[in-house]
């Protein structure tokens, strides 16, 4: 085959390859994965990243920056203030998803970690999506949603009711008639939910986790309330 149409016949994919690196590179560090998962949640202020994941205000925004080049994230000023939302939202979840599949199948520490903290808290399957579907409908469990209020303001499944993890102590007793419970938290790897069915399962409450959270769940197109 001619040389010069070899080159020009892979000058588009090498086009769009050079982009889909970007978008790899922007997901090449831990704190950018953490903020993609809380900014999934609902917009936020780069200050208020910055708290929750331990960094200083710029290297927030540096990271910030990484994500919006690679239009993943995306700014909106009001005032003095910033606030981070998700550039298509389904898709980046989606990617995000697709992530941790493949990481859980292919990298053994991974796996480890899933055996050593995950697994040794909860061993039980978790519930589908379709099946707490059915289960809402027929109102046959409790919905437990463990995140901070401020991420159940921006967004929860229908129904649910807002227990955070530091304060799911002192609501144990409520919930007993509330048997059996459905939990759920921001994602595949957010400890909240395991840590909530572990303290309920305490207490002789029935209690399941969902298979994911709050935004995986928005992204399969299921109903949400705000």
């Amino acid at each position: 085959m001619n040389e010069s149409v070899m080159k020009s016949s892979s000058g588009p994919k090498q086009q769009i390859f050079s982009h889909l690196a970007e978008i790899a590179a922007a997901l090449a560090h831990p704190h950018r994965i953490e903020i993609l998962e809380l900014i999934a949640q609902g917009e936020r202020s780069v200050e208020d990243l910055a708290e929750r994941i331990g960094l200083s205000l710029s290297n927030t925004s540096r990271h910030l920056q990484v994500l919006r080049r690679a239009r993943l994230a995306a700014p909106r000023r009001e005032g003095k203030n910033v606030f981070y939302s998700l550039v298509s939202e389904t898709e980046v979840v989606t990617l995000l998803a697709s992530l941790g599949r493949v990481g859980e199948r292919n990298i053994a520490e991974i796996d480890q970690v899933m055996q050593a903290y995950f697994r040794a808290r909860d061993s039980l399957e978790p519930v589908s999506r379709l099946t707490l579907l059915e289960r809402l409908r027929d109102g046959s469990v409790t919905l437990l949603d463990v995140r901070p209020t401020e991420e159940f303001a921006h967004g929860h499944l229908p129904g649910a009711l807002n227990i955070p993890l530091d304060q799911l102590d002192a609501m144990l007793d409520s919930l007993v008639a509330r048997s059996p419970v459905v939990a759920y938290c921001r994602g595949p790897y957010c400890v909240l939910s395991f840590e909530a069915v572990a303290k309920l399962r305490a207490c002789g409450i029935e209690a399941i986790r969902l298979e994911d959270g709050y935004p995986e769940w928005k992204a399969a197109g299921c109903p949400i309330e705000c």
